[in-house]
């Protein structure tokens, strides 16, 4: 098998927002399609064992915004490395309240759209969730939407551990080991490669890992470096 290949599956990247009483959460998603045209109607998938999942199966509805391709690290790591259970993840975010009371994400993203629940399918360590279309916006028509290769390619970051995308790379061997080892973030899955560094960090290319001042932070969930791991 070649993990490679399923790279090669086009995605965007969204925050699925939901709302249960006075409890609400948001978390990312690039499973978002739409599965109809009359009426119009999207799937979203979200893991069993989201917190987002517990407001989503006594909810009614969610809704959905498109990040756009420059999204900050810290709006995705916030939606998708925290945990909504002691974080509130809509503290530090513009968004405005839906038809159905949904927060939904403005902040940096080209657009939104909210659904009513109308069916849901259980689907191995996923639900399915089908909405009905309700409202939408556009938010920016001259921004492009992040794509999930833009996300890995030129963000270097992977699929949390609950993403329906999410590979296990300690089943898969290595074809080679590099002369400089990477290093694996245990906390979302962002690779350390030295021969490419982390310059908006202020690491040069060529830096082993060992030798990155102990102050740095991981570029996508801010985490320190011991909870970093070499991969063997």
């Amino acid at each position: 098998m070649n993990i490679d290949a399923f790279f090669r599956i086009s995605y965007g990247l969204y925050i699925v927002t939901a709302k249960d009483g006075e409890n609400q959460n948001g978390f990312i998603a690039n499973a978002v399609f739409q599965v109809t045209a009359e009426p119009p109607q999207f799937a979203i998938c979200c893991n069993k064992n989201n917190y987002s999942n517990s407001i989503l199966k006594n909810s009614k509805s969610f809704a959905f915004s498109v990040l756009q391709k420059e999204a900050s690290n810290d709006i995705i790591g916030t939606f998708g490395y925290k945990s909504g259970k002691n974080t509130d993840k809509f503290a530090n975010v513009k968004y405005i309240n839906g038809k159905t009371g949904i927060p939904i994400v403005t902040d940096e993203c080209v657009a939104w759209f909210e659904c009513k629940i109308v069916n849901s399918f259980e689907v191995g360590t996923h639900i399915m969730y089908i909405g009905e279309l309700i409202d939408n916006d556009l938010i920016s028509s001259e921004l492009d939407p992040i794509t999930y290769a833009y996300y890995r390619d030129v963000k270097k970051a992977v699929a949390p551990k609950n993403a329906p995308t999410y590979i296990d790379k300690k089943k898969y061997k290595k074809a080679e080991k590099p002369s400089l080892p990477k290093y694996d973030c245990q906390v979302c899955g962002y690779i350390y490669d030295p021969a490419v560094g982390d310059v908006p960090g202020g690491i040069a290319p060529g830096t082993k890992f060992e030798d990155i001042p102990d102050d740095w932070t991981c570029p996508i969930c801010g985490t320190t470096k011991q909870d970093f791991i070499e991969i063997k």
